[in-house]
């Protein structure tokens, strides 16, 4: 299958970029060494569309054990 043939299937490939000499996922330890990544089931997904929503939720969480550790202490 040439170049220009699988960019078909893609529109935001043209066919003047040419990766026959790029190696796949090069950077990708680099890049995932400073990120902490976790993965949400869909209907997590669903309560927090974003990562804000997902942090002030564990914000306000984290408050709330915080708060409850210290009544039981």
């Amino acid at each position: 299958m040439s170049q220009a043939r699988s960019n078909q299937h893609d529109p935001d490939m043209l066919d003047e970029y040419d990766f026959s000499e790029g190696v796949r996922g090069k950077y990708a330890r680099r890049y995932y060494a400073d990120k902490n990544l976790i993965r949400l089931d869909d209907d997590v997904v669903e309560m927090f569309p974003d990562a804000k929503s997902v942090n002030e939720a564990l914000r306000a969480l984290g408050k709330i054990i915080a708060e409850h550790q210290k009544k039981v202490s």
